[in-house]
């Protein structure tokens, strides 16, 4: 069994997997992640084996602890990928996008995918169908989005995002949720245009917290799937082990 750990920058997602059924999964804060770790082991001693991918600030001596138990592969862009990456700058790139692109390959080898994952920032990352990673863009999610206007004025609130009946807001408030979500509707569905004119027969993952919300405002036949970081942080930690 695996212990899969993503540490993400507001959270940290704990998965173990049963070969590649995922069997758990639980999201804990930064300072409840040694609890929640050592509880885990308890729960299912069969574990042997754990990978995590940190974009966020969990702490040496925190990762040091999942040591104690099995054996711990740091995920970084030394770490054996099964497709050719291309990235200019592969030591810059986050591992996070490094385990969508290597679920993309284990989904379906030898297409063209597209992997738009909508957490805090929105990434977009394509994988040609020479299973070759080309890179792709990062722009600001749906709260950091809302976040910069309540920060960067005087006078704007701080919102959560809502379903919108019409994009013509009536009220400062229903302006900025019309700004930010049919901004990023309209984002979505540009790219994935953009991508479709490029590359023929283009599969377009959905990832992400937002995932759900998103979804349904994609015009473009897509394939939602919540836990595909996850996934790819499995079949990396498989490949990394011979």
């Amino acid at each position: 069994m695996n212990l899969i750990i993503d540490a993400g920058n507001t959270s940290v997602k704990l998965a173990i997997f049963n070969k590649s059924e995922i069997v758990h999964i639980e999201t804990v804060a930064q300072e409840d992640f040694v609890s929640a770790v050592k509880k885990l082991f308890q729960q299912f001693p069969k574990v042997n084996a754990a990978i995590i991918s940190n974009v966020g600030s969990l702490s040496e001596d925190k990762i040091k602890v999942v040591a104690v138990f099995c054996d711990l592969h740091e995920l970084s862009h030394a770490s054996k990928v099964p497709f050719k990456n291309s990235y200019a700058t592969p030591q810059s790139l986050g591992v996070d996008r490094l385990a969508l692109v290597t679920a993309a390959y284990y989904r379906k080898p030898h297409s063209n995918t597209l992997i738009i994952d909508a957490g805090t920032c929105i990434t977009y990352d394509m994988l040609n169908d020479f299973d070759e990673y080309l890179g792709g863009a990062i722009s600001p999610g749906i709260q950091m989005r809302y976040k910069a206007m309540h920060e960067q004025t005087a006078k704007l609130p701080l919102l959560e995002k809502t379903e919108l009946l019409d994009y013509i807001g009536n009220s400062t408030e229903n302006c900025m949720h019309s700004g930010v979500l049919y901004g990023v509707e309209l984002e979505l569905n540009g790219i994935i245009e953009l991508y479709n004119s490029r590359f023929k027969d283009l599969t377009v993952i959905l990832t992400g917290g937002d995932t759900l919300f998103l979804s349904k405002r994609v015009k473009n036949t897509i394939f939602a799937d919540s836990k595909f970081l996850l996934k790819g942080l499995n079949y990396l930690l498989e490949y990394n082990k011979h």
